[in-house]
């Protein structure tokens, strides 16, 4: 229990931190545009809502997504070979293809394409929603520590009636849960409309 709240306390933490941020960034630049710019800026926008809207996933969690993998950088490439937007390796956009009856050829040239690599990060993003049955921190968890890990930790969270948040073994992971879903919230304040109602 005490974890549980020390973790909430944790999120509201940092999102008053994002939002001070923004908020300062609000008052030096000149507005709400020079906010989006500076700490949250938003590309692919009709590419993420359509995407959002054939899988299903919240269009604000693939911006969040993207925000965090790659800073809207198409052109970006990991230590682990992870490509584009949505770091997402060929191995896995193939894997994602067979699942779901996806057409194309995945290799790290065609994922540095924005429509390929958000079209194939938002259906991973699906299935892993679907395999936890809509529980985001579980699917973030695996896009961002595997799939076998979060199983792992998914059991295990279960079985002894921690919170997931807790039982995560990579600290990184764990923070990446955690700021995606703050940046998702706060990209949703900023942009309340951009994505025409296709918003979950």
């Amino acid at each position: 229990m005490a974890r549980s709240i020390s973790r909430i306390v944790r999120r509201l933490v940092l999102a008053l931190i994002v939002l001070a941020v923004a908020a300062g960034a609000f008052v030096a630049f000149g507005g709400v545009d020079a906010v989006r710019r500076a700490a949250f800026p938003l590309q692919y926008e009709e590419i993420i809502a359509k995407e959002a809207s054939a899988t299903g996933v919240d269009p604000y969690l693939i911006a969040a997504v993207v925000h965090a993998e790659s800073g809207f950088d198409p052109e970006a490439v990991s230590g682990a070979g992870a490509v584009g937007l949505m770091q997402v390796k060929p191995s896995t956009a193939r894997s994602i293809a067979r699942i779901t009856g996806m057409s194309g050829t995945y290799s790290k040239k065609t994922l540095k394409d924005p429509e390929t690599n958000i079209r194939v990060g938002a259906a991973y993003l699906a299935y892993l929603l679907e395999r936890y049955d809509g529980e985001v921190s579980f699917a973030l968890a695996a896009y961002n520590g595997g799939l076998s890990n979060a199983d792992v930790w998914a059991d295990e969270a279960k079985a002894s009636g921690k919170a997931f948040q807790d039982v995560i073994a990579f600290p990184e992971t764990a923070s990446y849960v955690e700021k995606v879903q703050v940046q998702r919230d706060v990209y949703r304040v900023l942009y309340p409309n951009v994505f025409g109602g296709v918003s979950r």
